[in-house]
Order: C-alpha cells, then structure tokens, then sequence
C-alpha cells in the first residue's frame, strides 16, 4: 500500500513539475485562471505530492520493505561524502556566486548528485523508485531549460566569490544538520546505519 502511495504521490509531484516545462500549456493556463491561482494550484498539487510521498515512504518501510540488491558498506560512505557538495549546491542556487554562474542550474546538479548518491547506498525497490524518478526529473528538466526561450522567474542578482563562501559555509552546517539530526530524527536512518 505504501510503495502505491508514494509512486501516487511522485506521479501528482513530478506532474506538476512536468507541466511547468511546457511553457505554451503553462502560459495558456496562466491567461486561463490568472498566474496567482496558477501559482496556488502548482503549489498545492506540489505540497499534495508531496506529502503522499513521505506518508507512501514511511508506511514502505515499516511494512512493505522489498529489497532488490544489497548495496556495499563503502557505498554508504561514498554518499555520506557525496552529500556535502549536493547541499552546497542547493544552497548556491540561492546565493548566487560564481558556482552559480558556472554551472547555471546547481539546484538541479545538487537534486542529481543527492538522487545518484542516494541510489549507490539504498537498494530497496522504494528507494530505487524514490530516488530513481529524482534523478530522472532532474535530467530532464535541466534538458528542457536548454531549449526554454522564455526567462522564468524574475532573475536574482549574481554576486561574487563572497556569495559562495557563505554557500559553502552554510552548505556544511545544514549537511551537519541534515546528516546527524534531521535523517536518523525524521526518517528514522541513521546515515551510517541500515
């Protein structure tokens, strides 16, 4: 039942996402409803998502856990080390730097590098789904931004070298928190442990 849920809750997820890179479609239904009720909707279908995919996931691993292969002890160690730079990167997303202008899109690397690493250290058939289907998403959307013509978002100001040690510098404490607090707390792993 859980696994069902959370593949519901990537559908619902990913749906909304995916909607958002047909940008004929996205504007049509903009000028339909108005760009705040399409902003609202995005934001439910997405939060909906969500929320299936972490209910889903939970009730997986307490009741329906399917394993697929058993990943090596020194994978889990890759990923640990391959986490730090994928929160860096989504912290650099929003402090604009030079790691910003260099990559162009390093909330996707970061989403990439966090969905691979996850995959080299869990070989269960909901993780492979969960953090399969991520990465997928990821690859596709950083191909679709290639071919978008229109801007997006309102662009955010790019700084300098100062933006991506403050990226870095927060990148660690909230890889610390994450890590050590929020993955053995919440999703009741610890990074080290099964």
């Amino acid at each position: 039942m859980g696994l069902l849920v959370m593949i519901l809750g990537l559908a619902l997820f990913f749906a909304a996402h995916v909607f958002t890179t047909k940008r004929d479609a996205r504007a049509q239904a903009i000028a339909r409803v108005g760009e705040g009720t399409y902003k609202i909707l995005y934001s439910l279908a997405s939060l909906a998502g969500l929320a299936l995919i972490i209910w889903g996931f939970a009730h997986y691993r307490a009741t329906g856990w399917i394993d697929v292969w058993y990943p090596p002890k020194a994978l889990k160690h890759i990923t640990l080390a391959l986490m730090l730079p994928a929160v860096i990167l989504v912290v650099a997303s929003y402090l604009r730097g030079r790691i910003y202008a260099t990559l162009k899109h390093p909330m996707l690397a970061g989403i990439k590098l966090w969905a691979a690493a996850h995959l080299l250290a869990n070989g269960d058939l909901g993780s492979i789904i969960l953090f399969g289907s991520f990465l997928g998403w990821a690859v596709y959307d950083r191909i679709t931004l290639k071919r978008r013509t229109d801007g997006g978002g309102p662009p955010i100001p790019v700084g300098g070298v100062t933006n991506d040690l403050i990226a870095v510098v927060v990148g660690i404490v909230a890889y610390l928190a994450l890590a050590f607090a929020f993955h053995p707390v919440v999703i009741g792993v610890p990074v080290m442990g099964g």
